[in-house]
């Protein structure tokens, strides 16, 4: 078994829900957020966030675009943590028992550069990591080999001794076509289960 220097953890759907779609639902009805979402196929601008863009300036050039949806545009930045949210409560356990263990443990999302210091401050475990790879600020996505290789090189850790969790596979093929250990989360036992299985929580730990 090759020894794991460093856990790595993506964010959205493994330690947040990132399921905008419930928030909606609870806020407007199921209906309009359908209206809504077929009408400004929100996660693909949102996807310009992720590279870099500015979450409010993003929502102010969307609004001339969208006039009959300007609420819901501002509801996609005021309410931010309301859409990336709640925690994934076993989630946020075992990255606190990999740090208690001595494991270093790093983040690598696709999270604009704006709104994840707002995360942080609703969700105080996203301040845990050792090291923070965020889209957002690095200008680079994944699946792009290029976001992983940035990863190899800040950290100065062999491929083979990163374990990566991550909910897309796309994402998951990226990292494992490099070299590195990976866990497509499904669901956070499965996750507990290979930390133990790795060595590095024990199942008490892991619970």
């Amino acid at each position: 078994m090759t020894r794991i220097d460093a856990v790595i953890f993506d964010i959205g759907n493994v330690l947040i829900e990132w399921q905008p779609e419930n928030f909606y639902d609870r806020t407007i009805g199921e209906a309009r957020r359908k209206a809504f979402f077929a009408a400004t196929d929100m996660h693909t601008h949102h996807l310009q966030i992720d590279i870099g863009a500015s979450l409010p300036g993003l929502i102010q050039s969307l609004l001339p675009r969208y006039p009959e949806w300007q609420e819901e545009l501002r509801m996609w930045n005021d309410n931010w943590n309301d859409l990336a949210a709640p925690a994934i409560d076993h989630s946020v356990r075992l990255l606190y028992a990999l740090k208690r263990s001595g494991v270093p443990v790093f983040t690598l999302t696709n999270f604009g550069h704006d709104n994840f210091p707002i995360s942080q401050q609703a969700f105080p475990f996203l301040k845990e990591f050792d090291r923070e790879y965020v889209s957002g600020r690095l200008k680079l996505v994944k699946p792009d080999p290029a976001i992983y290789a940035h990863v190899e090189q800040d950290c100065g850790i062999a491929p083979e001794r990163l374990l990566f969790a991550d909910d897309r596979p796309e994402n998951i093929a990226a990292a494992a076509d490099r070299g590195w250990q990976v866990h497509q989360f499904e669901h956070p036992q499965g996750w507990a289960d290979r930390l133990v299985a790795e060595g590095l929580l024990s199942k008490e730990d892991a619970a």
